[in-house]
């Protein structure tokens, strides 16, 4: 009974694996629909508009794992199929403008930002939405929602620079894989190499921190060397200009430590040709510094002495979604979250929806909230501070990789472990 009992089984996790790779085959080709829109406003409202199409010639994200099921990010993609208006395609993201917004200088001025996400290639005629999340009550709304047809003359086909693409480790098909890629910031035409032993540097720091060390072969790793004219970034508050291939730069919103490029175009024109999952932008500098939003690219330096968990810490945001976790520093938002609402981040809460977060990882008989003393500073809680904010919002551990360069709390842990199976295809 129990050998029929596990054919059964194994037959129908066959036919549900089956089922939804056929989902793949019936809407896409094993290509990408590359979408280049605006994003323009200011603190009270915002808009987006469509600037362009691309087809390019690889898919390398998930074919079963169509539909995201976590409800992160600032943003969403919705692709439906045009004939029955059938949801067919979802990823959240986040973006730079997002931020920006929360700034005392979107409540003065009104700006117009370039963003770029892709989507697997249509086979057919689809309507692509795309919704952004209102902060009064934490729901997506919708920016536009407009058709594609996938033999439209107005697509862009063209072929774009071949950037040297290096295999650093390649464990398998980039639909079952995560792939991850970094790109060169900053590194001369004569830096190249040192570009390539920087990326093998960070990649055996990544899988040497848990989680990740556990699913090393879950992973394969690209390194794309784009030439910068210049070494190193922008260092605007210091009047510090250089010619580069990302346009990047430190003084984001004014924040001397934090470095980013809004300058979503050219990354998506260094990907052109590769599998990607998540991207992370290795700048030539040694100065202290990083960036990381999700689904949407991290960023750190080569050099730092810091380097290797400022890169651990920004891929947590870009690649899990995972939240900062302090609360002394200084930032440029303003009102980033509403303590009304649970944020969608999962290593923070404000209890308003606790049973969704890390409720079930505590042990039993733990005070919510957690006081920090002797008896629960070294294991999971719910203690006050996270986000930026000293009351009100609340995260799973004293210390952790997000707050303060610690290793990773169970939660957080946890999230990097379904984000990983998510991409794989596994969950």
């Amino acid at each position: 009974m129990k050998t029929r009992l596990s054919f059964l089984l194994f037959f129908l996790v066959c036919g549900l694996a089956c089922m939804a790779q056929n989902e793949f085959d019936t809407y896409f080709l094993p290509k990408s629909l590359r979408i280049d829109f605006a994003l323009s406003g200011n603190a009270k409202s915002q808009s987006a508009a469509i600037q362009q199409f691309r087809e390019e010639p690889v898919w390398g994200g998930p074919r079963k794992n169509l539909i995201d099921k976590f409800n992160y990010g600032g943003y969403y993609v919705n692709i439906y199929n045009k004939a029955d208006n059938r949801l067919i395609y979802s990823r959240g993201f986040n973006t730079l403008f997002e931020e920006w917004r929360t700034t005392e200088q979107a409540d003065k001025e009104t700006q117009s930002w370039t963003n770029s996400i892709s989507v697997p290639y249509p086979k057919a005629p689809v309507l692509i939405e795309i919704t952004a999340r209102d902060k009064k009550d934490m729901k997506f709304h919708p920016l536009l929602k407009t058709g594609m047809d996938p033999s439209s003359i107005f697509i862009d086909r063209g072929k774009l620079k071949d950037n040297n693409i290096t295999r650093v480790q390649y464990k398998g098909n980039p639909a079952e894989k995560v792939d991850m890629v970094f790109l060169a910031e900053g590194y001369t035409k004569n830096e190249q190499d040192k570009f390539i032993a920087d990326v093998k540097r960070f990649a055996e720091s990544l899988f040497k921190t848990a989680p990740y060390d556990k699913y090393r072969d879950d992973f394969n790793v690209w390194a794309v060397g784009l030439i910068s004219e210049d070494s190193g970034t922008d260092i605007s508050g210091q009047g510090v200009f250089k010619n580069t291939a990302l346009n990047s730069g430190y003084y984001t919103f004014g924040i001397d430590r934090y470095l980013t490029t809004p300058d979503m175009k050219s990354i998506r024109d260094a990907v052109w040709n590769v599998p990607c999952d998540a991207i992370f932008i290795l700048v030539n500098a040694d100065t202290y510094g990083g960036g990381g939003m999700y689904n949407f690219y991290a960023m750190g330096t080569a050099d730092n002495v810091k380097t290797q968990v400022v890169f651990v810490h920004e891929f947590g945001h870009s690649f899990a979604g995972l939240a900062d976790e302090y609360f002394a520093s200084s930032v440029a938002y303003v009102d980033f979250y509403n303590l009304k609402y649970e944020p969608w981040e999962p290593n923070i809460t404000t209890l308003v929806n606790f049973e969704t977060k890390w409720k079930d990882l505590l042990p039993d008989n733990t005070p919510v909230p957690t006081p920090l003393d002797d008896e629960n500073k070294d294991r999971i809680g719910v203690f006050e501070g996270g986000g930026y904010i000293a009351k009100g919002i609340y995260r799973p551990m004293d210390h952790c990789m997000m707050r303060d360069y610690a290793p990773f709390c169970p939660a957080c842990s946890r999230a990097i472990v379904q984000m990983i199976n998510f991409l794989t295809d596994k969950k």
